[in-house]
């Protein structure tokens, strides 16, 4: 098996036990930079993809010939056309490497740095000056969670650890496991009433993009702060920003946006009460092992001819 690692972009799989295991079995290559042309991929009958870095369409998969698995990482496929895969024989296969606990540790870091004045206070201090802003703590605060699926169940542990009362809502329901770890369940418009964190942590789809729309960010505290470390399009952007500038809601922590890379001049740059990050939540040491690992054992195991789990086309 001749495997490519796409889109190692901070280089990190090489050091991986994971890398060290398919070695012994497969020639591998890692693409530290986005490849070129199609045809420096022919040749390779597996690649490993590392979440959305290369988009891969109908007309990219037409021009791989010897493609015969893809070892997606990460929980979503919405970047690959997986009627063309189908269409060719290309097993698109899920190496998940579990969910993203530095997205759980990235939307407290967001928040304490928003609620803490923190990257202001640093850039006045580096120009000269000592500003003294009235900080807020996260102790004894409410932290509403948007979607409790694995990295919001770690959001609310994390939060727990900081002595807040912790709501959420969810589009399934289970308040058995969700009251053993200390977290009230209740309707998504009394969470944003009464949290002053608001984190995002739903799934993309049809049900949810918009879900934080004009309507909802009116019901927020005018002193609560909106973090998103899940997928841009669940919060109206403009509604956001509208709420932002007229200082509606106290502030927002972003790592993920409608557009990506957020375009030059985007009105949430110039706003004051923002601390944006640039989709920084799942890219750690840690989950590239995790990546690595799954990768690893979905390619070894389709080598031995088992049965790997994959993404289907709906169509």
């Amino acid at each position: 098996m001749r495997v490519a690692v796409l889109d190692d972009i901070h280089q990190a799989y090489e050091q991986t036990d994971a890398l060290r295991r398919l070695r012994e079995r497969a020639e591998v290559r890692i693409f530290t930079a986005p490849f070129d042309k199609p045809q420096a991929l022919r040749g390779f009958d597996a690649l490993v993809a590392n979440r959305e870095r290369t988009r891969f369409d109908r007309a990219l998969l037409e021009q791989l010939p010897d493609l015969r698995i893809l070892a997606q990482t990460g929980n979503h496929a919405y970047h690959i056309d997986l009627a063309a895969a189908q269409e060719r024989g290309i097993v698109v296969a899920r190496a998940t490497g579990g969910y993203s606990s530095g997205a759980a540790e990235l939307t407290i870091g967001l928040a304490i740095a928003l609620m803490r004045h923190i990257p202001a206070a640093d850039a006045a201090v580096r120009s000269g000056a000592w500003p003294t802003p009235l900080g807020r703590e996260l102790t004894g605060k409410t932290m509403g969670i948007v979607g409790l699926g694995h990295v919001g169940r770690h959001v609310a542990k994390l939060a727990n650890a900081f002595g807040m009362r912790v709501l959420a809502w969810s589009r399934q329901p289970d308040d058995g496991s969700a009251a053993a770890a200390g977290i009230e369940r209740c309707e998504l418009d009394d969470l944003l009433r009464a949290s002053d964190v608001v984190s995002v942590h739903a799934t993309l789809a049809p049900e949810t993009r918009g879900l934080l729309d004009a309507r909802r960010l009116g019901l927020m505290k005018a002193s609560a702060v909106l973090i998103n470390t899940a997928r841009g399009p669940i919060v109206d952007e403009a509604a956001l920003v509208a709420a932002l500038a007229d200082r509606r809601i106290s502030g927002a922590g972003l790592d993920v946006f409608d557009s990506e890379p957020l375009p030059p001049g985007h009105p949430l740059t110039r706003l004051p009460n923002v601390v944006l990050t640039p989709h920084l939540g799942w890219p750690t040491d840690k989950k590239y092992e995790d990546f690595s690992d799954a990768a690893a054992d979905l390619l070894l195991a389709h080598l031995d001819g088992r049965d790997v789990p994959c993404f289907v086309s709906s169509h």
